[in-house]
């Protein structure tokens, strides 16, 4: 792994659900759940109509997507706690001029959970979304992502640019703007607590799939949640901050990062507790290309859902370009 990766915490994946936690105490519980009728049931048959199902090889992983639509390859990676179907309202859109691959990442859903923190460092993630291009015969991609998957997909233009083809981030700024607020930033690192907490080795322990649903709003996509967490490892979905996430004392970056050198556009929601926007400032310095910047001052976290109209069309607007 190159050094700037190891020493900056470039995997700074951040849960857009506010815990509420200081340094030494326990977590408030997490959001309550929507309220439903029925106990959640197997979504896979209701999802089918999104695309179609597969898996990919990275190594001896394998790697769960949908796919839908032809043309040039988008890959989507989602962050935690999610899993593919993050993308429902931007798939259908997206696929009438380009192939949408939705992927659960390891450790998540239907993709495989391998034990141990060593096997989800960064680099493995990154190999993860590589592995899936190559699966599907193709040398470059357009990447995007969200949260923790915003995060793998900076990592992947700044190590794979050639294989990079446009990259689109929602809700993860930069890691250098984040290593900056979280070295200088009192209420960054007052809102980055729960991360802390999850480091811990018997956080997994205290986590319900329906407690980690809580932040879903629809009913039915709740259900399905639920049931895609059960599927998923609480060990494993942890491991990426006991993997990658920094550790106190916090330091900014004093190595540069590889510039960006595709086009890159962002989303980001102002009312993001867990990623402030002061981060976003200097995003600029570090893209060798375009940068379009789009925020949304009533939107939380979860950006593709909160405003998830707007956010296909400007999506699809500026791919089509």
């Amino acid at each position: 792994m190159n050094r700037w990766l190891q020493n900056f915490g470039i995997a700074f994946g951040l849960l857009g659900i506010t815990w509420g936690v200081a340094d030494g105490q326990s977590p408030a519980p997490p959001a309550p759940a929507p309220p439903s009728s029925a106990s959640p049931v197997p979504a896979r048959a209701e999802e089918a109509e999104l695309g179609v199902h597969g898996f990919a090889n990275s190594g001896d992983v394998r790697i769960h997507y949908v796919t839908r639509g032809t043309g040039p390859l988008v890959v989507m990676i989602h962050g935690f706690p999610d899993y593919w179907y993050t993308w429902r309202n931007q798939i259908p859109t997206l696929s009438e001029k380009f192939q949408v691959v939705a992927i659960d990442q390891r450790g998540f859903n239907e993709s495989d959970q391998p034990e141990g923190v060593e096997n989800y460092t960064l680099d493995k993630l990154v190999g993860d979304v590589e592995a899936v291009i190559r699966h599907f015969g193709q040398e470059r991609a357009i990447v995007v992502g969200h949260d923790w998957g915003g995060m793998v997909a900076w990592s992947f233009a700044m190590t794979r640019p050639e294989m990079t083809r446009r990259l689109i981030i929602l809700n993860l700024p930069h890691p250098q703007g984040l290593a900056r607020e979280l070295a200088t930033n009192p209420e960054q690192q007052r809102n980055s607590a729960y991360a802390r907490f999850f480091q811990q080795p018997d956080a997994a322990a205290t986590l319900t799939p329906e407690g980690l649903a809580g932040w879903v709003k629809d009913v039915d996509a709740y259900q399905k949640y639920v049931v895609a967490l059960r599927r998923s490892s609480m060990e494993g979905m942890l491991n990426y901050y006991k993997a990658n996430y920094p550790r106190p004392p916090y330091q900014p970056s004093t190595e540069p990062f590889p510039k960006v050198r595709c086009p890159v556009l962002m989303f980001h929601g102002l009312k993001d507790k867990a990623l402030l926007s002061p981060a976003l400032n200097g995003t600029w310095d570090q893209i060798d290309n375009e940068l379009t910047l789009v925020t949304f001052p009533d939107a939380d976290h979860f950006v593709q859902h909160d405003v998830g109209d707007r956010v296909t069309r400007i999506m699809a607007d500026w791919l089509n370009r």
